[in-house]
């Protein structure tokens, strides 16, 4: 490609050159700035692209420590944040500690000076910071994010200040401190649109609302209103300058047909444009707060029908919950023996337990429990409903764990009668334990049986989603299970990595 471009250089002088000395410097910049990214890196990329967790993890790792002993520190520490990333994403929090403490021995090691330093540090704490906010450790974010203020302080990196005035208003948001968010993201928009970096500041709001969305909080109609409130102060201001400006060029323009002593109709031609500009400007002005206006009655549209929803979904499980609670005292004066009424009255408090569940705040107990016991007793309650030459087996070490015994025990003697069901003679079922990190847990029930579809996966959580006869199941037994995942601050899901059948994962933290 190089040697092509040199080539055409050379052609005949009635062809353009300037044209092919552009494309020959574009090149240039273009194999520039491929070179910025070590082989190591774009290896690492490459295999994050095609979902290889662990390669892509394992090559990050190589190429902080290459950057590191070419002194390369920003790199080196950026691509160790990457993999770092990728160890919590799997729940190695363990490990994920352990690399960033080689990665604060490297920094302190390879560079001079404690303000160089501190942006380092800062990017370092701030993963710590994000991990603990994922493990729901709110207190020790605090401490880290104390270490980040004074990285920033230390440093003199305006972008790390301003990320960190970022980073501490989503703290109080995610809190409901919504006083202080506020108070520190005014300081952040206050100050870049001193500095007329508008585009920024709008960007950061954008931000904020969306990972609101994302996360379901209380937090998106406070940054609507924050950023009505802003947009609205910084349009006056952008067109205060604009006008500032205008009336500038007018002035200039006017001196400068003075000082030329232009003729008349030149300076009545510049007037005309200038009188165009004006009315070109007053037009998208107007435009802008056509535009602006249609924006906030969206805004306060989307509001209210987000909150008609969330009242009409209360409602909606309060009403099932009294219809389900009603009809109990009457199906109980039936014949329970029959598979019908028996089916109706399962169908009944299956409802209540899952209305239950969903709306209840209650906070949840845990209890010391002997894992290796609690597996056993669990597996022994399947052992007589099993087919002929099925294989049952469990894998949990001999240690005590912090759980809710109630939901953990309902959660996989469910997922077990299901996989004794589906699971033909001669297979095999798996009921494991592994511990995640200090507070992580997970347990997984596997089987050999069928296996559940793809494109249905995610349906099997879904409460009420197709008509059923009740005698053959209500559908209600994995949404029960998932909300109870959800209530001990967790999850329940079914591992796509797995071919072999089925595989159940039980995550959550104590």
């Amino acid at each position: 490609m190089l040697t092509f471009a040199l080539k055409i250089i050379y052609l005949p002088s009635h062809m353009n050159r300037k044209l092919y000395i552009f494309i020959l410097g574009l090149l240039l910049s273009c194999t520039f700035a491929n070179a910025q990214k070590s082989e190591i890196e774009q290896r690492a990329e490459s295999e994050a692209e095609k979902g290889h967790v662990g390669g892509a993890r394992y090559n990050y790792i190589l190429a902080f420590e290459d950057y590191a002993n070419k002194g390369q520190m920003k790199q080196s520490v950026e691509c160790a944040v990457k993999a770092n990333v990728l160890y919590y994403k799997e729940n190695y929090y363990n490990e994920a500690f352990d690399l960033l403490r080689r990665v604060d021995q490297t920094i302190d090691a390879k560079v001079q000076g404690a303000v160089s330093r501190a942006p380092l540090h800062y990017l370092v704490s701030k993963e710590r910071y994000q991990m603990y906010m994922k493990m729901g450790r709110s207190a020790t974010a605090a401490d880290h994010l104390r270490a980040m203020e004074n990285h920033a302080a230390t440093g003199s990196d305006d972008e790390v200040k301003n990320d960190l005035l970022y980073t501490k208003a989503v703290y109080y948001y995610t809190l409901g401190q919504t006083a202080k968010g506020n108070a520190v993201f005014k300081e952040m928009a206050d100050k870049l649109t001193a500095s007329k970096e508008y585009d920024k500041v709008e960007e950061v709001y954008k931000t904020l609302i969306a990972n609101g969305r994302k996360s379901g909080s209380a937090m998106v109609a406070q940054s609507y209103s924050n950023y009505v409130a802003w947009k609205d102060s910084t349009n006056a201001l952008k067109h205060a300058d604009e006008i500032k400006s205008l009336k500038k060029q007018i002035a200039d323009n006017e001196a400068t047909i003075a000082d030329k002593d232009s003729s008349l109709t030149t300076r009545s031609a510049i007037i005309i444009g200038l009188g165009i500009l004006a009315a070109a400007l007053a037009a998208a002005l107007v435009i802008g707060a056509v535009v602006l206006m249609r924006f906030i009655m969206l805004s306060r549209r989307q509001k209210k029908i987000i909150k008609v929803s969330e009242e009409n979904n209360a409602l909606k499980a309060k009403f099932i919950n009294n219809i389900s609670a009603q009809l109990e005292p009457t199906l109980k004066k039936l014949d329970s023996s029959k598979p019908e009424v028996k089916a109706l009255l399962d169908f009944s408090s299956h409802i209540q337990q899952l209305s239950e569940l969903e709306n209840s705040d209650e906070p949840v107990e845990l209890e010391d429990v002997q894992l290796q016991p609690f597996c056993e007793a669990l597996m022994n309650q399947i052992r007589d409903k099993v087919k002929a030459d099925v294989t049952l087996k469990v894998n949990a070490p001999n240690l005590s764990a912090k759980i809710h015994k109630e939901y953990v025990s309902h959660i996989l003697t469910h997922l077990l009668n299901n996989a004794a069901i589906y699971t033909p003679e001669g297979g095999n079922i798996w009921l494991d334990y592994k511990k995640r990190g200090a507070h992580a847990h997970q347990f997984l029930v596997s089987d050999t049986g069928c296996g559940i579809p793809e494109e249905k996966r995610e349906d099997v959580f879904k409460p009420f989603l197709e008509v059923r006869d009740l005698t053959e199941g209500d559908g209600l037994g994995l949404p029960i299970c998932r909300q109870m995942a959800l209530k001990i601050n967790g999850d329940l899901d079914i591992d796509p990595e797995f071919h072999k059948g089925t595989r159940f994962m039980l995550d959550f933290h104590s």
